[in-house]
């Protein structure tokens, strides 16, 4: 299963990205997910794991940098890619390189162009999937990681929070 995370401040540009990918997208087990608020999309990231988020740059809450930073403290293995209307060189350039944003798609977009980046985006996904998973089976072999601590990563990907248990001031787990 894939997942997306939209971001935009703006309910019109998210349904139409979301109708562009559903009609232009050939992903089986697509799911995507839209919020017009960044820090409901964070809180989102924290309980689930994206492949990609796409965000709108200027948002009245915070600018999409900013979100897509907290994103690769939340997420870093998520792709992150910035969506805008302008195509001022500070603004691609800080989001490069503040968020280290994987692609900078200009609204209006073009849907091939949306569709291909989407590609390549799930391809760098699978990459740095496939690093982490040698690295980590390198590390069991080395000594320098047990088995144990090998199955709680892959069981804290598939399900984010799962091995964080939040205590109440009584000894009573907090869901």
């Amino acid at each position: 299963m894939r997942r997306i995370l939209l971001v935009d401040d703006e309910i019109n540009v998210l349904n139409a990205l979301v109708r562009a990918m559903r009609q232009h997208l050939d992903i089986p087990d697509l799911q995507i997910e839209t919020y017009t608020d960044p820090f409901d999309a964070l809180t989102r990231c924290a309980e689930v794991t994206f492949d990609v988020v796409i965000s709108d740059f200027r948002m009245p809450q915070m600018t999409g940098v900013e979100f897509l930073h907290a994103i690769m403290e939340v997420a870093p293995d998520t792709v992150r890619m910035i969506l805008s209307a302008s195509t001022e060189f500070e603004t691609v350039m800080s989001a490069i390189n503040e968020a280290q944003v994987f692609r900078f798609i200009p609204k209006p977009w073009q849907v091939g162009d949306l569709r291909e980046n989407i590609r390549l985006a799930l391809e760098y996904r699978d990459t740095l999937h496939e690093q982490h998973a040698l690295a980590d089976k390198q590390r069991v072999q080395e000594g320098t990681m047990s088995r144990e601590e090998l199955a709680k990563r892959k069981m804290e990907e598939e399900e984010p929070g799962l091995l964080k248990v939040k205590w109440g001031p009584n000894g009573e787990i907090i869901m």
